[in-house]
C-alpha cells in the first residue's frame, strides 16, 4: 500500500504497475485509490482524472522506452542499431505490456511535443544515418521501421503468432533481415 508520500509522479508509477498487472484501460482513478488504500478524492489533489493519470502513465512510459532505447544504441550502427532499437521496443513490452499499450495513446500535440515521444524519432533517423537515407524517404522509413516493430509487438501480445510454426522469434530475426535489407536497398522515388 502508497499512502504516504503520494505525489503525481508516484501516482503514475503505481498506475504503471496496475496497467502492467490489469491493463491499460482498466487504470482509473478509483483503481488508483483503492491500490494506494486511499478514498478517490484524495487523489484530486495530485490527478485531474482518470484521462491525466493515463496521459502521466503514456509519459512515463514514453520516458522509460527512449532511456532504453538511447542506451541500446550507443556506439551501434545500420543493422546493429536497427536490431537494438527494435528489441528494446520488443522486450519492454513484452515486460510491461501495460505500460507499452500506455506508450501508444494518442497525446495531444502540445503534450506529446513535450514528451519524450520526439526522442523516439530521434532514435529511429539516428539508426537510418547507417542507411543513407535523405528526406522525404527518411520519414517514409521512420513510419515504416514503427508501423513494423509495434504492428508485429502488437500481433505477438495478442497471440496472433503462438499457433504456428517457426517460431515467433524466428520471423522476429527475419523480420529485422528484410528490413536491413530494405533500408540498404530503398527503392528510388
Amino acid at each position: 500500500m502508497v499512502r504516504a508520500g503520494l505525489t503525481p509522479e508516484r501516482l503514475a508509477q503505481v498506475g504503471a504497475e496496475l496497467a502492467d498487472e490489469l491493463g491499460f484501460d482498466q487504470v482509473t482513478v478509483s483503481a488508483l485509490a483503492r491500490r494506494c488504500d486511499v478514498k478517490v478524492p484524495s487523489l484530486y489533489s495530485h490527478v485531474r482524472n482518470s484521462e491525466d493519470l493515463r496521459t502521466r502513465i503514456a509519459l512515463l512510459a514514453l520516458e522509460e522506452l527512449a532511456d532504453l532505447g538511447t542506451a541500446a544504441l550507443a556506439g551501434r550502427a545500420g543493422k546493429d542499431a536497427l536490431t537494438a532499437l527494435a528489441n528494446v521496443y520488443r522486450d519492454y513490452a513484452r515486460a510491461h505490456p501495460g505500460r507499452y499499450e500506455a506508450s501508444r495513446m494518442r497525446l495531444t500535440p502540445e503534450v506529446a511535443a513535450a514528451s519524450a515521444g520526439p526522442r523516439h524519432s530521434h532514435m529511429t533517423r539516428a539508426i537510418l544515418r547507417g542507411y543513407d537515407l535523405t528526406e522525404p524517404d527518411q520519414t517514409h522509413a521512420v513510419r515504416l521501421l514503427g508501423s513494423v516493430f509495434h504492428g508485429y509487438v502488437s500481433l505477438e501480445l495478442a497471440g496472433g503468432f503462438s499457433h504456428s510454426a517457426p517460431d515467433s522469434q524466428e520471423s522476429w530475426s527475419r523480420s529485422l533481415d528484410a528490413l536491413d535489407a530494405l533500408l540498404r536497398n530503398w527503392p528510388a522515388a
